[in-house]
């Protein structure tokens, strides 16, 4: 039967001063197909109840906290309660929510990277799989039309046999102790105990090892990292360096920094194969260049008749209207409402989902630990583990 409503969900963490909430508000409600109608907006009670007042929320669904809000939703009735959760709280807060909702009947939608070690993950996968419900993780580059786009070249053979990555994720928003002034994403970003073992390389070199996989389908097989910190009195890595070997024999080259003095998000990846070569950057999301040994470069774009399925099924507006970082988080969320629904209606899933799942999550969680072990060992290879 069909589902002829919108998707209800109900947020964990995004409350005032927060950054990221208000992306995932706007990204899941890009395409009509959801309302935020709960939450536990902050670890502060107080605070909780005024974010949700500033959302027009319901106050009896506004929470403390979230094992509050579990119990309390998983007991409305039917028409009433939620479809799913979205966890949008720093990285020590991603596995107990994440748990509470899964063992209580919801899907759940969360924030990168996916827990805060490796050991955490490896759990939730097993929550994700024993609750049989949909578990999305926001990587939200890989929503862009182009880097769809990307992955359909080098699937197609376009570029031949894969040889070498370049892949970079230089920011400049961390090259002063911006931690020290108060400022909340400094704050937590650069703390153990709330983003994990790493700092820039968790925060930012994730996104860049998972844009890599996506397009190019190589999983690594051993890495050398040299991570550093270069302002004195942060406690975590702030600039990171390392070389890849993929399975398969393709080399790679992978830097994330946030001390690039300048640099906004300038995410950006080259691909070499025997045969061509592809370069797409975040900051110029529609465009990707394709790149041939005996003929002129090609710059497709976004929009145009001649892009692939893949790319059109994610284009909203007309070539020469830009979209990028809102368009591609919304993207994310329209294939997890493809999913959800068919859940609901109690139809198979669709053979071709594509939004990033628990074991993207798993994955990112070795990259980030194999990258700290190396670096600490003193920039030494070390083999990724089997996951």
């Amino acid at each position: 039967m069909s589902l002829n409503r919108k998707l209800r969900y109900g947020m964990i963490g995004g409350g005032r001063g927060a950054f990221i909430g208000a992306v995932h508000r706007i990204a899941s409600q890009m395409d009509g197909q959801a309302e935020l109608v709960a939450g536990a907006f902050s670890a502060d009670p107080e605070k909780s109840a005024a974010s949700g007042a500033d959302l027009f929320l319901d106050p009896t669904r506004v929470y403390g906290t979230y094992t509050e809000m579990a119990r309390a939703e998983a007991a409305r009735p039917v028409a009433e309660r939620l479809d799913f959760v979205v966890i949008v709280t720093p990285n020590h807060q991603h596995f107990g929510p994440a748990q509470a909702f899964l063992e209580a009947g919801f899907h759940v939608v969360c924030d990168k990277p996916v827990t805060l070690d490796l050991a955490q993950a490896r759990t939730l996968r097993d929550l994700v799989y024993r609750s049989g419900k949909i578990f999305a993780l926001t990587h939200n580059y890989t929503g862009n039309a182009m880097v769809k786009q990307a992955r359909a070249f080098v699937r197609e053979g376009r570029l031949g046999k894969l040889r070498k990555v370049v892949v970079e994720y230089p920011q400049g928003w961390l090259s002063t102790l911006l931690e020290a002034t108060g400022q909340k994403q400094a704050g937590w970003r650069t703390d153990p105990a709330r983003s994990g073992a790493a700092g820039c390389i968790g925060d930012i070199g994730t996104h860049a090892e998972n844009l890599a996989r996506y397009i190019t389908g190589l999983r690594i097989s051993e890495l050398c990292a040299d991570l550093t910190t270069f302002v004195e009195g942060r406690a975590l890595d702030d600039d990171g360096n390392i070389l890849v070997r993929y399975e398969g024999g393709a080399k790679g080259v992978l830097h994330s920094s946030q001390i690039s003095v300048g640099e906004e998000n300038a995410l950006n990846i080259r691909v070499y194969g025997e045969k061509g070569g592809i370069e797409w950057s975040q900051e110029h999301p529609n465009e990707l260049l394709l790149k041939f040994p005996d003929q002129p470069t090609q710059i497709w774009r976004r929009g145009n008749g001649y892009v692939g399925p893949a790319a059109a099924a994610v284009t909203r507006i007309p070539a020469g209207h830009p979209e990028g970082y809102l368009e591609a988080f919304g993207n994310i969320y329209r294939e997890v409402f493809r999913a959800v629904r068919a859940t609901l209606e109690g139809q198979p899933l669709p053979a071709d989902l594509d939004f990033p799942t628990i074991e993207d999550g798993v994955e990112g969680m070795a990259f980030i630990e194999t990258a700290v072990a190396s670096s600490r060992a003193g920039a030494v290879w070390v083999k990724f583990p089997q996951l």
